[in-house]
């Protein structure tokens, strides 16, 4: 009993961390539609997204859902108490998220640079994009094939970069408090932070991964065969 109230409420804890992780992005993303939607002034920050709206919208747009629904779906006890609810969500997530990844790519070859953006963010912005949308597809390919292993494990991926976002706000947050909000970072700085943010939900997801496949596929005892010391027959 005493198990289950803490796999129960550990459980809520990882809900409660996921959902936080969408704050910020979503409540950006709103307000970027407010902005395009009100009319706000254009500026060198916004006036990219008013001149090509269209993928910017898109990607908010999928973005939410994906965000938000897509970290009830790796919450264990859900799956199994409510397996239509997945699948139904399931459905929605995959190609909110191939629009997220596509949305990006897109933003990434064809607005214009943002101050501060550089030649080795741009470049991570290439191989993510293309690598979330890649997960998800291989997800959606284990699960036609019943793998729910491999399905799990490549949708985790998928989730884990399309939240870069989110982890991205905290590993800014040094630069915030030792330079200030009015110290723009150089190229190089907001590279680093953001592809940290990337790096550090990859490899959170890839010891997720590790763990839940060494708990299906223990590793098994070696066996050593001793030769036979004695001769059976005599010649």
């Amino acid at each position: 009993m005493n198990s289950v109230v803490h796999k129960n409420k550990r459980e809520r804890w990882i809900l409660a961390g996921l959902l936080l992780l969408c704050v910020v992005p979503v409540a950006a993303g709103l307000a970027r539609i407010g902005q395009l939607a009100g009319g706000a002034n254009v500026t060198a920050e916004n006036a990219r997204f008013f001149a090509s709206p269209l993928p910017v919208v898109l990607h908010i747009l999928a973005l939410i859902p994906y965000s938000i629904l897509g970290a009830f779906q790796f919450i264990p006890g859900l799956r199994r108490r409510r397996p239509r609810w997945h699948r139904a969500i399931g459905r929605i997530l995959i190609p909110c998220g191939l629009t997220v990844a596509l949305s990006g790519l897109w933003m990434t070859l064809f607005y214009p640079w943002p101050a501060g953006d550089g030649e080795l963010l741009y470049l991570m912005r290439l191989m993510v994009a293309p690598a979330m949308a890649f997960s998800i597809l291989w997800g959606a390919a284990a699960i036609r094939r019943r793998d729910f292993t491999q399905h799990g494990a490549w949708m985790l991926r998928a989730y884990a970069i399309g939240m870069g976002a989110g982890t991205q706000v905290f590993t800014h947050l040094p630069w915030l408090l030792f330079m200030g909000a009015d110290v723009a970072p150089d190229e190089l700085s907001r590279a680093l932070m953001m592809g940290a943010g990337w790096l550090i939900n990859i490899l959170v997801a890839e010891w997720i991964i590790r763990r839940r496949l060494a708990r299906h596929f223990p590793p098994q005892p070696h066996v050593v065969l001793k030769p036979d010391l004695q001769a059976n027959t005599q010649i």
